[in-house]
């Protein structure tokens, strides 16, 4: 049966998440639709990289799709971009290995998380409005802190004894781009909330409420003191990395197309 790789963007703001769910509308659920749509039955499998959390956007989400199909690829794309609503895109589909797995074939995830020092009418749905001075180039500092392979319990909603909490963060960098901070974030995987409990303490240093060196042990201390989380809708999943990817670099990101204009 073939398989294909699928990249897509969308606007997380009204759903659930990713995951399908029962009585909540999701990415997973809309595309799963769109499938039963277009290929006249649900034998078919969509699986998705990375499980975003309500309210969390995506500019580079990738899924396999695995199906029995003759119709070609560019209206394979066109045929779910209308069944699609608007605020989800298909940006590419190609043919790949039968056995390409979207999550256990990752190697790296990209996130970035869009912080604003003034009030925006427009991309407040993008971005989380810290309403207090903060500085960014304390929040680098304490952010070092965070890079290598730890285990990061303090900053997730999972549980340890359920699952391994040891995640690998390659980096961790600060941009700023006029009134608006972009944290770009890359590790192996990220656990529940993980990157928004982050972002949460890396914003107490920034407003000089904790020291950065607080947030060692934090991490250390495997207890979460702060207990914040940062909002959802600044959040974006950006990229993600296969084996035969080639590795763009720090700076290279994707910005939101409303925020870079």
């Amino acid at each position: 049966m073939p398989k294909f790789k699928i990249t897509l963007e969308y606007n997380g703001s009204k759903y659930a998440g990713w995951q399908i769910q029962k009585n909540a509308q999701t990415i997973q659920g809309e595309l799963l639709k769109a499938g039963e749509a277009i290929f006249g039955t649900k034998t078919f499998e969509f699986y998705g990289s990375s499980r975003t959390d309500a309210g969390v956007h995506a500019l580079g989400q990738v899924a396999h799709l695995q199906v029995e199909t003759l119709i070609p690829l560019e209206n394979l794309l066109n045929k779910f971009n209308d069944k699609l609503p608007p605020d989800i895109s298909i940006v590419a589909i190609e043919k790949t290995h039968p056995k390409f797995h979207a999550r256990f074939d990752a190697t790296a995830r990209s996130y970035i998380y869009l912080i604003s020092k003034r009030k925006t009418a427009f991309a407040k749905p993008y971005v989380w409005w810290v309403n207090e001075d903060f500085d960014a180039n304390i929040m680098q500092e304490a952010a070092r802190y965070l890079e290598g392979f730890h285990d990061f319990r303090s900053f997730t909603n999972d549980s340890p004894e359920e699952k391994s909490t040891d995640t690998e963060l390659k980096f961790i960098d600060l941009y700023q781009i006029n009134d608006l901070l972009v944290v770009h974030i890359v590790g192996s995987h990220f656990l529940w909330k993980m990157v928004r409990k982050i972002i949460a303490a890396l914003v107490e240093v920034g407003k000089g409420k904790i020291a950065p060196s607080s947030i060692a042990s934090i991490l250390n201390g495997h207890d979460n003191q702060l207990h914040l989380t940062a909002p959802p809708m600044g959040l974006f999943l950006e990229r993600v990395y296969y084996k035969e990817d080639i590795w763009r670099g720090p700076e290279a990101f994707k910005l939101p197309i409303l925020i870079e204009g």
